[in-house]
């Protein structure tokens, strides 16, 4: 059973959907409220953060420690989602690692469609083992559409034959940009955050003229996944991309990678964005920080 916290979260979903009704959303309202959303949320105490340039990527650090480093994308359809947006479940997620996070503030669609993210995301990367940090020691984690991008940055890595991260972290991860998977529609009624009609916008907004969102390096699930590091993948099964994330655990198995896979019993698209308001965030963080701190040798 959900918490009241997450209950109430959910409620308020629910309503502002009704408010919006069929109309369409501006994309520069989806930011604002996005933001907005995590700037409501409550920051981990005493996590300091720092703006940094990675080759040319905005970004920040967040948390201290020597720790492992997490190279984190954000969610958002690649269209929206931000710094701001993250900041407060990121510095949980420092907290909880003993460690730094690298929050990628990676270019978004349409303005810079693909594959402006992924270079974006594999740029901060290697700007970190530039910087003298021992792959064995650095994650790359995302949600959503950041935990796509995640996949397709270590498969971008792969083959380009770059040091790879020690592990990769995909949460609520969107890696069909064809919206295929059976749990678009089967869940539709019961995900209370995404929307396939959205989500098709934004896979034509990433995807651009002349690109197939099916493609692999935009809908990573196509991919040859073989060589990755090991992964955790978590999803709810209240979310329509429930789908996304078993059939990747599914792939990347067939292809002999490690995975482990979490799927919380009613949870919503990327609970754990509500760190600090909300006891499954805060599970899910505490999890996840586990899973890292196994990994680190």
């Amino acid at each position: 059973m959900r918490s009241e916290a997450l209950e109430n979260i959910v409620t308020m979903l629910r309503t502002q959907a009704a408010e919006r009704g069929e109309a369409e959303m501006a994309l520069d309202d989806w930011r604002a409220a996005y933001d907005g959303l995590g700037g409501l949320l409550p920051a981990a105490e005493g996590v300091p953060v720092e703006s940094v340039d990675v080759g040319g990527v905005p970004a920040e650090w967040i948390g201290t420690g020597d720790g492992p480093v997490v190279v984190y994308a954000h969610g958002g359809g690649y269209c929206i989602g931000s710094l701001d947006s993250h900041r407060p479940m990121l510095t949980h997620l420092a907290s909880a690692v003993s460690g730094r996070v690298l929050a990628v503030d990676y270019r978004l669609a349409p303005e810079n469609p693909f594959p402006a993210a992924l270079d974006d995301a594999c740029a901060a990367y290697r700007w970190v083992l530039a910087g003298g940090m021992d792959p064995s020691r650095v994650v790359l984690a995302g949600d959503s559409a950041g935990g796509g991008l995640t996949l397709a940055t270590l498969v971008a890595l792969r083959d380009a034959a770059d040091p790879l991260p020690a592990a990769g972290v995909c949460l609520s991860p969107w890696a069909d940009l064809t919206q295929s998977g059976a749990t678009m529609s089967e869940k539709s009624d019961v995900d209370p955050m995404v929307h396939a009609e959205d989500l098709d916008r934004w896979a034509t907004a990433y995807a651009g003229s002349g690109n197939d969102p099916g493609a692999p390096g935009l809908s990573p699930l196509f991919a040859d996944l073989s060589g990755l590091p090991p992964l955790l993948v978590e999803v709810g099964t209240a979310e329509v991309l429930l789908d996304d994330a078993r059939r990747v655990v599914e792939r990347a198995r067939a292809a002999g990678v490690d995975v482990t896979l979490f799927e919380g019993e009613d949870l919503i698209h990327v609970w754990h964005f509500f760190a600090g308001a909300v006891p499954e965030a805060d599970e899910g963080i505490v999890r996840v920080a586990r899973f890292i701190g196994d990994r680190m040798t």
